[in-house]
């Protein structure tokens, strides 16, 4: 679901339990939502114990996280190859190869323990055919992809150089970003100048009853 203008997803103080699943998981995840549910189990559990989640983000994973995440896959077209850089914890990479199996997507990630952590998820969530793990920066990936990625990676004046060289030649960036989105496209006037890229900010949401995020998407000139 896609608004014009936005706001970034929120929710209750981290504790030290988990979060209740809301009532939209299963409608959002179909079939996978019980993957869904171990990958919040995995991000609850190993995700803290190797330093990935903070222990205020362990009681708001689902709304946080996870729903934040699958709130930019009604901007990517069907069957894509994306890349999901800086990935992490494989967010938003591994949310959205639960919503949308027919997605093909890389998770590049530059740091051992937490690209060790992504192959772990991948291959208990048997994900294998159509996710993988690649330990890189984005600067020095040498693929291209139809779908650029990420979330809390960086500033636009930052990912523009990185990641524009990653985009096919027809390809684009989809960004989940903050209420800053506005400010940080204003900021990277010469880097979207120089790359020959035009900027959206758009809110989106996982589900009509999801809090509403930001996403920016670039696109060629």
């Amino acid at each position: 679901m896609v608004e014009e203008t936005g706001a970034p997803a929120g929710g209750p103080t981290g504790s030290d339990a988990p979060e209740r699943r809301p009532v939209e998981v299963p409608e959002v995840f179909g079939a996978a939502v019980e993957q869904a549910e171990r990958y919040v189990d995995m991000l609850f559990s190993r995700g803290s114990e190797w330093g990935l989640i903070g222990p205020r983000e362990q009681g708001r994973l689902w709304t946080r996280h996870v729903l934040n995440s699958v709130a930019i896959a009604s901007l990517l077209p069907e069957g894509v190859h994306l890349v999901d850089v800086g990935s992490g914890a494989g967010l938003p990479g591994i949310p959205l190869a639960l919503a949308r199996p027919d997605l093909g997507i890389t998770l590049l990630e530059p740091l051992q323990r937490r690209a060790e952590f992504l192959e772990l998820v991948v291959d208990e969530l048997g994900l294998e055919e159509r996710v993988r793990v690649v330990r890189g920066r984005a600067e020095q990936h040498e693929d291209t992809y139809e779908v650029v990625t990420g979330r809390a990676v960086g500033s636009l004046q930052k990912l523009i150089p990185w990641c524009a060289p990653l985009m096919d030649e027809d390809g684009e960036m989809v960004l989940l970003k903050g209420a800053s989105a506005p400010d940080e496209v204003r900021a990277a006037h010469k880097q979207l100048h120089s790359a020959r890229l035009s900027a959206d900010v758009l809110s989106v949401r996982a589900h009509p009853s999801s809090d509403p995020t930001t996403a920016v998407r670039l696109r060629r000139r």
